[in-house]
């Protein structure tokens, strides 16, 4: 199934608006990790949830909007975990961005996951990942996929039915 999980941490900004500083996108195999430089000069700050800080990053700010809407082209859906980031991944990418908890999915808390963030600011456990966040998603996502499509019928009792004698 051609489907990509985005998930992204933020800092804010001066106006308390949210300026994405990491973000991820995961699908079959792959875990493409992208960290924007700041978008305007601002005190220096950071955040102990994230690990991130202000002046981290490489690619420049303004390629937000190309970055993802390349990464996520060749996929007819895309997922996001919590209504906040599906909005503002649709807006951003002009396309609807399906909300993984509509199917109960449950939060990055509850997984275990199998990728190891290189960045040092996410050694620690308790420190949220957007890279980790995408593949425990779409690992996730899958598994749901796989158990629903494996869904029994009820029996129908209506059906052949057949009484069988021993004859020995």
């Amino acid at each position: 199934m051609d489907v990509v999980v985005i998930d992204y941490e933020i800092l804010s900004g001066q106006s308390k608006e949210p300026i994405v500083k990491e973000l991820a996108v995961a699908t079959k195999d792959v875990v493409q990790t992208f960290h924007f430089a700041p978008p305007y000069a601002m005190h220096a700050h950071g955040s102990d949830e994230n690990g991130l800080n202000w002046a981290d990053g490489n690619v420049p700010y303004k390629e937000l909007h190309t970055v993802v809407s390349e990464a996520v082209a060749n996929f007819p859906h895309v997922y996001a975990f919590g209504s906040t980031k599906c909005t503002f991944l649709s807006d951003l990418l002009k396309r609807s961005v399906l909300n993984l908890e509509d199917f109960k999915c449950p939060t990055h808390d509850n997984f275990v996951p199998e990728h190891r963030c290189w960045l040092p600011c996410h050694k620690y456990p308790n420190v949220r990942c957007a890279a980790k966040n995408a593949e425990s998603y779409y690992k996730w996502l899958m598994y749901h996929f796989k158990t629903k499509s494996h869904v029994k019928c009820t029996p129908e009792h209506t059906r052949h039915t057949a009484d069988f004698l021993s004859a020995i």
